[in-house]
């Protein structure tokens, strides 16, 4: 098994959207529990990494374990082995670059 890279590349906001269907509205503005650049480590086994959105998780595990047991992403992407994926929130969602690297404890940087 490979161990996975997240690496967070954008956060979007439609206050637009939020006035219309929130209760708070715009105020709620966007995701507050992930910042652009920050990156985790997947390691296997199902587990979430730690401080990662439960959320977000659900969204983008498939593509983290596929990429972690060896899957390509050629030809949609230009890289082998990494993709790009979001999580599903429809006014406030965060961009993902996903990408396998190594395959033992001592590759993770």
């Amino acid at each position: 098994m490979k161990r996975v890279r997240i690496t967070v590349l954008k956060k979007e906001f439609y206050p637009e959207y939020a006035d219309e269907y929130l209760t708070e509205g715009r105020e709620v503005g966007s995701c507050p529990m992930l910042d652009v650049g920050d990156t985790f480590v997947y390691a296997g086994s199902a587990v979430m990494p730690e401080g990662f959105c439960p959320w977000a998780w659900m969204d983008i595990y498939r593509s983290v374990s596929a990429l972690s047991s060896g899957s390509t992403m050629k030809p949609w992407n230009k890289e082998d082995g990494q993709t790009i994926v979001c999580c599903t929130d429809g006014i406030r969602p965060v961009v993902f670059r996903v990408e396998a690297f190594g395959e033992n404890e001592e590759d993770i940087e």
